[in-house]
């Protein structure tokens, strides 16, 4: 693979980092890539080499082309991490992915902004809210780790799959509910636009292997403005796997201008809907509904949306938000779903004791047997 040709436009009110990808080993076309931002909100963004290496790194793994060129100067920092991160993937993919050589000259030296500014991948579900709660409570505002700005990114969830098409007006509604959040916590909302994932749009790849880099390869197309960016956990410590986001993946996509945490993953997916609960403003505008429907905020029939309602039903909370139109599960909502796949069962054990005290042994014992029926044909199966 051969990342070339990469320059800053503006251009309709947007300022935009492009890239041409050039495929040597596998069938597939020459792309142009992009990251970009409205103009408002480019202060610090630049068409930074390292951002298209570390986006572009796992598709070039994936498709199994031999090496990754870059036509300009990468930080020897982050070059060495994607080497270890190479090296983490073919582990976890038991030699499925080879490590690549990397042929890039070194960047001399690209200073840390100054003075220090931190972000944050802001995605308005529970993972992000928790973490700028966390942020705001831990740290006071003269802390060079105090989030300034929150990067919402569409090419993501949102218009990340192709077929399903862009999806500008769930992204811009999904903004006008998210920045009630950041105002509220004092943090600039930045919208950034990306195709990379267009590059390779496999599911398995996505979810097990490459979404965290994309958002690191956005965080390293503003390194002169952040020098650190939080991403929040998916997974918490007993229950981390191999996953695109993970916390011996994510810091290792960090160069010496841009660090990249990824924090929280000692908190349960409970507590971390605990925190958010008490931050009312959170609680009333978040979104982690995948389906993206066109009229509302949160489905309220996705498994993602299902599974929060029955997580909030859990703790007595679900009647305290207006995120979702209803405030009731039923054990059918549930049933339609296999909740054993793609590591699901560690976020719906726990519930079953929980829904009990809360007199809601109906979903309970509708999980109970969903999970039981599955490990029975496991067991069949050995």
């Amino acid at each position: 693979m051969k990342i070339t040709h990469m320059q800053l436009t503006r251009d309709g009110g947007f300022s935009s980092a492009r890239a041409r990808i050039t495929f040597e080993d596998s069938d597939h076309p020459e792309k142009q890539i992009f990251i970009k931002t409205p103009e408002e909100h480019s202060m610090g963004f630049d068409a930074n080499p390292d951002a298209f290496l570390t986006g572009c790194l796992l598709p070039a793994l994936h498709l199994g082309e031999k090496r990754i060129l870059v036509d300009g100067p990468v930080c020897p920092f982050l070059k060495e991490g994607l080497m270890v991160a190479m090296h983490i993937l073919a582990h976890w993919t038991r030699g499925r992915y080879v490590p690549i050589p990397i042929e890039a000259a070194a960047q001399e030296h690209r200073v840390p902004v100054n003075p220090p500014r931190a972000g944050m991948v802001m995605s308005g579900g529970m993972d992000s809210l928790a973490a700028l709660r966390q942020n705001r409570l831990h740290y006071p505002d003269t802390h060079p780790a105090y989030i300034r700005d929150s990067f919402f990114l569409h090419g993501f969830d949102i218009g990340g799959v192709q077929e399903r098409g862009a999806k500008f007006h769930v992204f811009d509604r999904a903004m006008t509910a998210i920045s009630k959040i950041t105002r509220d916590a004092g943090t600039t909302l930045v919208p950034v636009y990306t195709n990379i994932r267009h590059l390779c749009d496999e599911r398995s790849l996505w979810l097990d292997s490459f979404f965290g880099a994309v958002l690191a390869a956005m965080a390293h197309s503003f390194s002169d403005r952040v020098n650190l960016m939080f991403i929040a956990s998916s997974y918490d410590i007993p229950n981390l796997h191999p996953c695109g986001s993970h916390p011996l993946l994510d810091p290792e996509y960090s160069s010496y201008a841009v660090r990249i945490r990824h924090r929280d993953y000692e908190l349960s997916r409970l507590e971390k809907i605990k925190i958010v609960s008490k931050w009312d403003t959170a609680f009333q505008n978040f979104r982690v509904c995948l389906a993206n429907v066109p009229d509302l905020l949160n489905c309220g029939r996705c498994e993602k949306c299902v599974r929060t309602m029955t997580e909030l039903t859990a703790l007595g909370l679900l009647h305290k938000t207006r995120a979702f139109a209803a405030d009731e599960v039923t054990p059918a909502d549930i049933a339609q779903f296999d909740i054993t796949i793609r590591v699901r069962p560690p976020f719906y054990r726990p519930l079953i004791p929980l829904l009990r005290r809360q007199g809601r042994g109906d979903l309970a014992g509708t999980i109970e047997t969903l999970l039981n029926r599955s490990t029975a044909w496991d067991l069949e199966k050995i």
